[in-house]
C-alpha cells in the first residue's frame, strides 16, 4: 500500500513562490509514476504536473513556465516548485501515484491514479 504525505502549502501574495513536497512510502519509489493535482472549490480535480518513469515531465498549460516538478529519489520525495503564483492557483493540491507500464504524452486523468495524499492548501491573494 502506497502512502503519500504532502507538505509545504500555505498563503502567499500574488507573484510569490511556494514549494510543495510529497513523501512516498510503502512501495519501491522508482516504480511509481507521480503527479500533482489540484482542486479548487466547486471545480473538478485537474492535473498540474507529472513525472514519467519512462522519461519526461508533463505540465498543464496553465502552469507551464511557472511550476517545476522534480524529485529526490534518495528521499522518496516529489516536489512542486511554484513561482509567479496567481490567485487562480488557489486550490487544494494533491500528490498522486500510480503504476503504469508505459509513458503518457499527456497528463493522466485523476481516475488513472490509485494512490492519493491528503492534500495541502495553497492560497494566493491578490
Amino acid at each position: 500500500q502506497v502512502q503519500l504525505v504532502e507538505s509545504g502549502g500555505g498563503s502567499v501574495q500574488a507573484g510569490g513562490s511556494l514549494r510543495l513536497s510529497c513523501t512516498a512510502c510503502g512501495y519501491t519509489y522508482s516504480s511509481l509514476t507521480l503527479a500533482w493535482f489540484r482542486q479548487a472549490p466547486g471545480k473538478e480535480r485537474e492535473g498540474v504536473a507529472q513525472i514519467e518513469r519512462f522519461g519526461g515531465k508533463r505540465y498543464s498549460a496553465s502552469v507551464m513556465g511557472r511550476f517545476t516538478i522534480s524529485e529526490d529519489n534518495a528521499k522518496n520525495t516529489l516536489y512542486l516548485q511554484m513561482n509567479s503564483l496567481k490567485p487562480e492557483d488557489t486550490a487544494m493540491y494533491f500528490c498522486a501515484a500510480g503504476l503504469f507500464t508505459r509513458s503518457s504524452w499527456v497528463l493522466r486523468g485523476a481516475s488513472e491514479y490509485s494512490y492519493w495524499g491528503q492534500g495541502t492548501q495553497v492560497t494566493v491573494s491578490s
